[in-house]
C-alpha cells in the first residue's frame, strides 16, 4: 500500500516537472509499475491458478494488440 502512495506522489512530482519528451515514458513507466503492484498483491493474481494468469495474458495482450493497431491508425492517416 505504501509502494502506491509513493508512486502515486512521484507521478503527481513527475506532472509537474518538465522533462521535455520523456514525461510521457516516465509517467507511462511508473503506471506500469503500479499496474503491476494492484494485479499482483491486491488482486491475488500472485496465488491464483496458472489458467487464470494464461487468462489475465491474454487480455493484456488483446489490449496491447487494439492500442498498437489504434497507433499505426493514428500515424498513417
Amino acid at each position: 500500500w505504501l509502494a502506491l502512495v509513493g508512486l502515486t506522489s512521484l507521478t503527481v512530482t513527475v506532472a509537474g516537472i518538465s522533462l521535455g519528451a520523456y514525461t510521457l515514458f516516465v509517467a507511462l513507466a511508473i503506471a506500469s509499475v503500479k499496474v503491476v503492484l494492484v494485479s499482483t498483491f491486491f488482486m491475488h493474481l500472485k496465488f491464483s491458478d496458472v489458467m487464470f494468469k494464461i487468462f489475465v495474458g491474454i487480455v493484456v495482450l488483446t489490449l496491447f494488440v487494439i492500442f498498437l493497431l489504434t497507433y499505426l491508425d493514428y500515424l498513417y492517416r
